[in-house]
């Protein structure tokens, strides 16, 4: 079981040596996984805690709030993820004026040197930190001559000729782009959600029609897509329309999922569900009536169903 500490006060003075990665790690793509994987190995070498640290919010939205990107994982979904790689812990530092004040050597001595007894810390090319970034690989490594950890500075990842980060999977999600997201998640995009209250929520899920509640992180650009639902438990093929519904005038925005293999499950109105986005068949559109609108959705869900015959 993966620790989770909120804040270096809540790590134990115990908790001895560690080998760590510091970052964001928004999406934990193929990069982060790489990068975590060797600080797992070292640390396993070394009989030392494996350690993510990481922050909250994302410093971009505390520093440049109006301009920052919404985010391919939510934190309760980052810290899943991060535990999936096999570190001993996670470190959740609140990126607060405080925090973001601290110069680099504070940075070092408070939170590696003194929190986690580092010995070992792994690192992209590009790693910034302390105030004003004013901080990087270079000078990190200076910091661990004197204060005795090691870095390691990794290569980035590169899939199918695409450099793997953050920003360049938000922007292809943003774009709709699943396949090339899913190449470097390693991973279906994938949203977390629960049944929107104001569509009559009961104890079962009786109809194959799922209305998602808000979600707080990045969706993929508006459109019809196959996707795959989870819930309770259950894995269901689907096909999902992500946008405002324009052959309905002022429907507004709806993620709305249709389960292709649909039985009844229990559920009820704080059920989590999980929705990966598959596949992209086509844009929104405005249909003249209600019955050319059914003829295309017959169009996609046969296309969804092939999808998932192919795939197989």
């Amino acid at each position: 079981m993966t620790d989770v500490f909120r804040g270096i006060e809540a790590v134990p003075a115990g908790f001895g040596a560690s080998v760590a990665a510091i970052g964001n790690f928004d999406g934990v793509h193929r990069g982060h996984q790489q990068i975590l994987g060797a600080v797992v190995r070292e640390a396993r070498e070394r009989g030392a805690r494996a350690v993510a640290v990481t922050f909250d919010p994302h410093p971009e939205r505390f520093l440049r709030r109006a301009s920052a990107p919404a985010l391919l994982t939510p934190m309760a979904h980052r810290l899943e993820l991060l535990a999936a790689t096999g570190v001993d812990a996670v470190l959740v530092l609140r990126f607060d004026e405080r925090l973001a004040r601290l110069s680099a050597r504070e940075f070092v001595e408070q939170v590696l040197a003194n929190a986690l007894q580092l010995r070992g810390l792994h690192e992209g090319g590009n790693f910034r930190f302390g105030y004003k970034a004013e901080a990087g690989v270079r000078e990190l490594a200076a910091f661990g001559a004197e204060f005795g950890f090691g870095l390691t500075v990794h290569a980035p990842v590169r899939v199918h000729g695409l450099e793997v980060s953050s920003s360049a999977i938000r922007a292809l999600v943003a774009a709709g782009d699943m396949k090339r997201a899913r190449w470097m998640l390693g991973r279906p995009f994938a949203v977390r959600s629960t049944q929107k209250r104001d569509r009559g929520v009961g104890s079962k899920l009786l109809v194959p029609t799922i209305n998602f509640a808000e979600y707080e992180g990045l969706l993929p650009a508006f459109g019809i897509y196959v996707t795959r639902l989870g819930i309770a438990g259950r894995c269901f093929q689907a096909v999902s329309s992500l946008g405002i519904r324009p052959t309905f005038a002022d429907a507004g925005f709806a993620l709305e999922t249709h389960i292709l293999n649909f039985e009844p499950i229990a559920v009820d109105a704080n059920t989590p569900m999980e929705l990966e986005f598959l596949y992209r068949l086509r844009d929104e559109e405005k249909y003249p009536d209600v019955a050319s609108l059914k003829a295309q959705i017959l169009r996609d869900v046969a296309k969804a169903q092939r999808y998932f015959r192919l795939v197989r």
